[in-house]
């Protein structure tokens, strides 16, 4: 699909200018935002129209507005858990920062710990703990400028033991799923868990008490079937009636109106009808996504290109819908016997994310543990490559974001 641009033929432009709001920044640049053209349709009076949640915080529809600008310019970098997942357990600063000086543009979370079934909510509870180290970090973020994205690797509702269906019997798969929709055996367990991410992202506030939005990503991976909620354990009428649930009972039901949907299938889809085969529908989804390491692994200049073939369909999805483009999760992880790719990040990865005129958001790295990394700190072989991926003319860390929680004047 063809993106036509049009020229600018009239002389009122204006640039948009937004300083920095990171704590972290020891930069005075401006950041420049391109104008919208005489083609864009987004507006910051109309946000909402394209926005899943006409009621959303103004914070919320800010985040909408410009991180659907920001990809005309920048790529906001972000990882999983960056304030607590550290290469061989070198605490203190994200190993982003570590390397570039700088704290990764996006923090990504998890409910999984949250939602779990041994979380009682008390203080000495170890899954309440990590409950109140994400809210903690969350808040940090925030504070930093920095924007918020969660996931959730929820639980099968027959034990509770794990999200893999590795673990769980014939039964279960065929079953679990189906068991959590409207009617289903298990409905009112799910919409319990709802309640629990309902209540921990009402409680989400700034110093002003405002409430900070979130991007959320349910039923991620989708169509693969390594999830329970994976494309062999359900119709593609089943995960749309799933997800739009888990929309319409959060924003309706629970009254939660500071989070943006993101929708993200694994990297299978080739065609933009095959993305869209289980697409909940527009009103449902803010974020266009795609988790893809899977071409990054080990195929060079080549993987690059499919992956960028796959994130273009969905950017120029994005731009027919007024949505926004992500690369959800991906990374090449480094252990002990698997050495780093030379200029993974520099060279195949930017040339991913920026070839062919797609826009893309934000990019996700997966976290960082004790034995191997997505991210490298300042102390391993590639990273002078990732510094200089993060330096890059379209790559943003949180001192080259715009005021995200603000609409421009």
């Amino acid at each position: 699909m063809k993106t036509t641009f049009l020229k600018i033929t009239f002389l009122s432009l204006f640039i948009l200018a937004f300083a920095s709001c990171s704590s972290d920044n020891e930069s005075n640049d401006e950041i420049i935002v391109d104008p919208p053209t005489q083609g864009d349709p987004l507006t910051t009076q109309n946000v909402t129209n394209y926005m899943v949640d006409a009621n959303a915080t103004k914070e919320t529809a800010a985040l909408f507005y410009n991180l659907k600008r920001l990809a005309k310019t920048k790529v906001a970098i972000g990882q999983q858990d960056a304030f607590n997942s550290f290469y061989q357990d070198a605490a203190g600063d994200s190993d982003i920062k570590k390397n570039t000086g700088f704290d990764p543009a996006i923090l990504g979370s998890d409910f999984m710990f949250i939602t779990d079934k041994s979380n009682n909510n008390q203080t000495n509870n170890w899954f309440y703990q990590q409950e109140q180290k994400i809210v903690s970090d969350a808040k940090a973020a925030y504070a930093k400028g920095m924007i918020n994205t969660f996931c959730w690797h929820l639980r099968e509702p027959n034990n509770e033991d794990s999200f893999y269906v590795a673990d769980m019997t014939a039964d279960q798969k065929a079953t679990a799923f189906k068991s959590i929709l409207p009617g289903g055996a298990n409905h009112e367990w799910y919409k319990k868990k709802l309640d629990k991410v309902a209540s921990v992202v009402l409680n989400l506030k700034g110093t002003n008490g405002e409430l900070i939005p979130i991007i959320f990503r349910p039923f991620h991976e989708f169509d693969g079937s390594w999830f329970w909620w994976g494309a062999n354990f359900c119709t593609a009428d089943e995960y749309k009636t799933a997800y739009q649930f888990t929309v319409d009972y959060l924003k309706n039901t629970k009254g939660v109106h500071n989070i943006l949907y993101a929708f993200s299938p694994d990297n299978s889809y080739t065609t933009e009808a095959n993305y869209l085969s289980r697409y909940p529908g527009d009103k449902y989804v803010d974020i266009l996504g795609m988790d893809n390491y899977g071409d990054f692994d080990n195929q060079g200049s080549a993987g690059a290109a499919k992956a960028n073939t796959k994130l273009k369909i969905i950017s120029d999805l994005a731009k027919n819908k007024v949505k926004i483009t992500a690369l959800t999760e991906t990374g090449f992880q480094v252990t002990s016997a698997k050495a780093p790719i030379t200029d993974w990040f520099s060279t195949y990865l930017y040339s991913a994310l920026t070839s062919n005129s797609i826009e893309i958001s934000y990019v996700m790295f997966w976290n960082n543990t004790k034995d191997g990394y997505y991210v490298p700190n300042n102390s391993v072989s590639n990273a002078a490559d990732f510094k200089t991926f993060a330096t890059k003319p379209k790559s943003a860390l949180v001192n080259s974001l715009p005021k995200m929680y603000e609409l421009p004047k």
